[in-house]
């Protein structure tokens, strides 16, 4: 035995100075590694699922172990080094160190640790991981980030959540191997060209899960088995979700519900808006603009369409709920300065869904106010959550100050809804969230991609966000048809912009029309709900006869793929496949898939490829080896790992259907 390293069950310890370290399976073919410089180590599984026990190899050698589990084995050397290989001996993963410690390794004087707890005087640490960097490697997933790039790698980004932003730190890697940073916390993540580097700006200690796979989709299988699953996707959920910002009264939305209706158009959720309560923290409608709810849900459900209520997490000091929540310790704190976290139609203080008793007493508002009345599906805004002034370090939860695990927050959110829903007796639930962290999808949440721009440009960063969302293990993703921020129904230039978009959306997990279209409208009143402004009109034949016709079509296409889309929203709900994922999840072994960032698939048989920018008319397209491909429309037939030139038309979306697939587009 060492005086270094012990055996605990499956678990792997190596003891040196004041760090400790454990290695342990967790999963089939994975591992999950912790450190610290505490006194112990914390058992808190933050994104991670408890696992049952699995019977680990664990080695140790003098002054040298190693712990295997299925196809992945770590090795640990005598200076503390940790290692990944594969069930090939190929190296995965490898701790970047220079020091002086093991002259048997590589020496170097530059005195750099790859595990470097720096100590927050007083309080926590200052964590940074460091691994080996392979230049070619390609890396994805990672969550929501605003940018043009699908490979993450020679990326920077920060973990943290803003509003279009939503870190979920898991990456799938070329090389085989996923990994997950199951720390909660503010910080960065560098994946450059000479090194790998993680980085807590506060924290306790270090943990992250690692597994390994001869396939992009056993990696992604690997994931969901240690973080879960979404729920099984309501079949309302599959079709046509109307928005708009806002609708300003019951009358309205109902006026808008019987039009889609008497023109025949597929329609399965409309969504009422933020502002239709009296103040922010009273989870109820003001009746002087919807005086009927259970009237209305139930009109709408007479005509087949689910209602979708907005939520927000903020509470504003006037409210009936501010001041019981304010002496139970149910809303976030700050640490300097007055108490308001976001000061948007009123000074308000965000609810905090880390303190389980203020999950249960904001969910009883809701049920009371909402479920009862048979709404049964909530958009959970603001779930970052978006504070006025992102000064992370000033706020303070209930598990901590928001600086270590404030990344949690639309985890927690989506909780509060989810269990109280589940309690209610319901199974297959869905809410829409504008963001998410890690583990978030086995909350039943949508998430889309936030207040977004009106452009080509920003419907280009979309498509990387949505794609890498999937892969970070959260496989339902929708965007605001058309982008959020302006767009004029009667600009040219937008409508080609919202075709294009609504073309694209056709063929995302959720289908859903939703933008603060320009010129604005007038507020109804000086309070309550009428105090908001609303946005111009933005339905289907809100965009003249050429749009409406195109936006017809794709709307019939999404109603005859139900079947299909039913298909993939069962294996997200069983394996946590992505509806919509990179070529190179179905053909790994081509390896010109890996560098395709402008096409997708939709499940296994669909081949998606969007039209992106302005004026474009035709694009080339790469159908993957391995299938024979025929071109929806033309019914031209390809052999794949072939480039081909596609016509595109403002009506057409060029996409292709594996041959024998037995799906028909139109």
């Amino acid at each position: 035995m060492s005086d270094f390293f012990s055996i605990d069950g499956n678990r792997l310890i190596r003891r040196y100075d004041s760090e400790n370290l454990w290695i342990e399976p967790w999963g089939e073919n994975s591992l999950r590694v912790r450190a610290t410089n505490e006194a112990a180590v914390e058992q808190e599984d933050w994104a991670l699922l408890a696992q049952t026990a699995l019977t680990a190899k664990i080695e140790i050698n003098g002054d040298t172990a190693s712990i295997t589990n299925g196809r992945i084995r770590a090795v640990v050397s005598a200076g503390g080094k940790i290692t990944f290989f594969n069930q090939n001996n190929k190296v995965l993963l490898e701790e970047f160190v220079r020091n002086r410690n093991n002259l048997k390794e590589f020496c170097s004087s530059l005195n750099i640790d790859s595990r470097e707890f720096k100590p927050i005087i007083g309080g926590d640490y200052q964590l940074t991981l460091r691994f080996e960097s392979d230049p070619e490697e390609k890396i994805f997933g990672m969550g929501q980030y605003q940018h043009p790039y699908l490979n993450l790698k020679n990326c920077t980004l920060e973990l943290a959540q803003r509003n279009s932003q939503a870190s979920v730190p898991f990456a799938l890697s070329s090389l085989g191997y996923g990994f997950l940073w199951n720390n909660p916390g503010i910080g960065s993540v560098t994946f450059g060209k000479n090194i790998t580097e993680w980085k807590a700006f506060s924290t306790k200690q270090l943990d992250y899960w690692i597994t390994a796979g001869d396939t992009p989709a056993e990696i992604e299988e690997a994931y969901a088995g240690a973080t879960g699953t979404v729920p099984m996707m309501p079949d309302y959920g599959m079709g046509f979700w109307q928005c708009k910002l806002r609708y300003q009264t019951q009358e309205e939305l109902l006026t808008v519900a019987r039009e889609y209706r008497r023109r025949g158009l597929p329609i399965d959720v409309i969504v009422i808006d933020y502002f239709h309560w009296v103040k922010q923290g009273d989870w109820n409608f003001d009746r002087d603009y919807w005086p009927d709810p259970e009237g209305m849900v139930r009109e709408l459900k007479e005509m087949g369409i689910e209602l979708m209520v907005s939520v927000w997490p903020t509470v504003d000091k006037t409210c009936d709920n501010y001041a019981e929540m304010l002496q139970k310790g149910y809303l976030v704190r700050t640490e300097r300065g007055l108490r308001t976290t976001m000061d948007f139609l009123g000074d308000t203080v965000f609810y905090d869904p880390t303190n389980p008793e203020a999950r249960d007493f904001v969910w009883k508002i809701v049920k009371k106010n909402y479920y009862d009345a048979g709404i049964h599906t909530f958009w959970l805004d603001v779930a970052e959550p978006e504070y006025s002034v992102y000064d992370f370090e000033n706020y303070r939860y209930h598990l901590g100050p928001n600086v270590r695990i404030g990344n949690i927050y639309p985890l927690m959110y989506a909780k509060t809804f989810f269990d109280g829903m589940r309690q209610a007796g319901q199974n297959n639930i869905v809410n829409l969230l504008r963001c998410a962290w890690a583990g978030s999808q086995r909350y039943g949440a949508l998430v889309w991609s936030g207040d977004i721009d009106s452009s080509f440009k920003s419907l280009r960063n979309q498509f990387k966000a949505g794609l890498n969302m999937g892969l970070a293990g959260i496989p339902w993703w929708t965007t605001d048809i058309g982008g959020f921020h302006g767009g004029d129904p009667e600009d040219p230039k937008f409508r080609e912009c919202i075709i294009r978009w609504f073309q694209y959306g056709a063929f995302c997990p959720v289908f859903r029309l939703h933008g603060d279209r320009v010129p604005a409208g007038e507020p109804l009143g000086t309070s309550g709900g009428g105090m908001c402004y609303s946005g111009a009109p933005n339905e289907v034949w809100s965009y003249g006869e050429e749009a409406y016709e195109i936006f017809k079509k794709y709307m019939l296409i999404r109603e005859n793929l139900r079947p299909y889309i039913s298909g993939l929203m069962k294996e997200a709900h069983e394996k946590g496949t992505p509806p919509m994922r990179p070529l190179f999840y179905d053909f790994p072994a081509d390896a010109g898939t890996w560098d395709i960032d402008d096409q997708y698939m939709f499940g296994p048989d669909i081949l998606v490829a969007p039209v992106l920018y302005e004026g474009e008319r035709k694009r080339r397209v790469y159908l993957p080896e391995g299938a024979y491909w025929t071109e929806t429309g033309t019914g031209r037939t390809f052999e794949g790992g072939t480039w081909i030139e596609s016509e595109a038309p403002l009506d057409t979306l060029p996409l292709f259907v594996k041959n024998n697939a037995g799906i028909k587009i139109l």
